[in-house]
């Protein structure tokens, strides 16, 4: 056999596989672009709690009680350098030379604090995170949507999340 026809069996081969690959995907990653993108990365947003529990005195210990978990569901570690994490009325945090490991979760708090590799701080002095409707939004260091978290009036399309401390809807 010629090294070409082996080249030829070979693209096949990987075609067929990329094919098959694709089809098996799970239900839920194929309904929409924004859910596959979501799936093939493992990120997504976590559990929330948008209202800080207790009395919300606006202190820096209030406003750490107001956290949105960004969770990694896949074997890989992925590197959050530039992503964001931003809120409707365009408050956004932005990730700085941070790698989130596969199967963890790390806790994006409002208030002031030093980060690790479990929680990382906005460094903020009010909070952002609407306790009544908001939604949080998750995009890549290339802008691209991830995922987002509702909670409140105003959904957008989606099913229930895994949010505490509300009745959020998560796409």
């Amino acid at each position: 056999m010629s090294s070409r026809s082996i080249r030829r069996i070979a693209a096949a081969t990987l075609a067929a596989g990329a094919a098959l690959g694709a089809a098996a995907l799970p239900a839920s990653a194929q309904s929409s672009p924004v859910q596959a993108a979501a799936y093939r990365s493992g990120v997504f947003i976590g559990s929330v709690q948008h209202d800080s529990p207790g009395f919300n005195d606006r202190s820096n210990r209030s406003l750490n009680r107001e956290w949105i978990d960004v969770t990694n569901t896949s074997r890989r570690s992925v590197n959050l350098d530039g992503w964001t994490l931003s809120d409707r009325d365009g408050h956004t945090y932005t990730f700085h030379h941070y790698r989130l490991d596969g199967r963890a979760t790390v806790r994006v708090h409002t208030g002031v604090g030093r980060d690790t590799y479990r929680d990382v701080y906005q460094d903020r002095r009010t909070s952002v995170w609407d306790w009544r409707s908001d939604t949080a939004t998750l995009r890549n260091d290339h802008g691209r949507f991830v995922d987002d978290a509702s909670w409140g009036g105003r959904h957008r399309r989606g099913h229930d999340g895994d949010h505490r401390g509300d009745h959020g809807h998560r796409r």
